[in-house]
């Protein structure tokens, strides 16, 4: 299955470049591009990109329907040197693996397995970095780049039994351990010899070797685990949600590296009330709206971090929600 590159933007414009034009190694970023969502994306592009002075290229992975909007988007003045590629992501190679009875729209839960792929998605590089689209990057993204992965290892996560991320897991449901996201009563779970207890991780933000991942065929296990689950609903019932962390609980048990707790400050979009404090929420490195309340929606925390780096659609399709004073001081 092979992914058909649309619009590619890989050197600055030559009446816009940078004083310093950014050469050397190039980071290659992986972000997902939905529709519905697609002022998340910009919002984290812009972020990432304004607060380094590396070599960034972002693979922009979508559907065909978003390609144009995406495209016109980018093309946005205070954009215009930001070198990208946006591929379209083939929903065929998802025939026979995704379950069609959770809450998620088609294009949501087809573009959240596009991390499954990245040595199909990005290539001619041994290292990448995922992220999802509710993220805001306050660091300098080569520091997260320069992660170091364990011998062996195809990934680096965070997981999810730090002190901070274990208190707001808790609030959301006790998910900071693989028995939050894996039903245990199935034969299948039981015998794989996983403990329950053991800490989980979010896929969210990531880190990858892509030559380990594809030495150990990681995509293959992925896949395997999503049709077994079609079959057997291994995950179905548990307190998640999610649909991509289960399989990669599977695959990457006991063998991913970490990455620092800074590069992935969490569970912001979990409720609507602010969790972590002023000082805190401005040392960390990214933040990331993981939950259901998203920093372009009414009653998201930190929303006003967010907004410094949302640049409005063009098109006028993509509207971020906002309260209005009255609102705010009936509150």
């Amino acid at each position: 299955m092979s992914f058909r590159k649309e619009y590619d933007r890989v050197q600055p414009d030559d009446f816009l470049r940078i004083t310093e034009e950014r050469t050397g190694e190039e980071i290659p970023i992986l972000i997902p591009a939905v529709e519905e969502r697609l002022g998340g994306v910009i919002a984290a592009i812009n972020s990432i990109y304004s607060n380094t002075r590396s070599n960034v290229v972002f693979y922009i992975i979508t559907t065909n329907d978003t390609m144009s909007h995406l495209s016109s988007w980018l093309q946005r003045r205070e954009l215009m040197n930001i070198k990208y590629k946006i591929l379209e992501f083939d929903l065929r190679i998802l025939k026979g693996k995704v379950r069609s009875d959770d809450d998620d729209s088609p294009e949501v839960k087809s573009l959240t397995f596009a991390r499954f792929y990245l040595p199909m998605l990005i290539s001619g590089t041994a290292k990448a970095i995922y992220l999802d689209d509710d993220v805001i990057v306050q660091g300098d993204i080569r520091e997260l780049y320069d992660t170091e992965l364990k011998p062996g290892h195809a990934a680096a996560f965070s997981e999810d039994c730090e002190i901070s991320s274990k208190v707001l897991v808790r609030g959301a449901g006790s998910q900071n351990t693989y028995l939050g996201f894996l039903d245990y009563k199935k034969e299948t779970i039981r015998k794989l010899g996983m403990k329950a207890g053991t800490c989980s991780f979010n896929p969210g933000v990531f880190v990858a070797n892509l030559t380990e991942w594809k030495q150990q065929n990681i995509t293959e296990q992925l896949e395997k685990w999503m049709e077994i689950n079609v079959v057997e609903n291994l995950y179905g019932g548990a307190l998640a949600g999610s649909v991509t962390t289960p399989p990669m609980l599977l695959v990457f048990y006991k063998q991913h590296s970490s990455i620092d707790p800074l590069w992935h400050v969490r569970h912001l979009g979990s409720s609507a009330g602010t969790r972590y404090s002023p000082h805190f929420i401005n040392a960390a490195k990214l933040l990331h709206w993981n939950g259901r309340f998203k920093p372009w929606g009414r009653t998201s925390p930190y929303s006003e971090i967010w907004d410094r780096w949302y640049i409005p659609d063009p098109t006028g399709k993509f509207h971020p929600v906002r309260r209005h004073p009255e609102e705010e001081d009936a509150h």
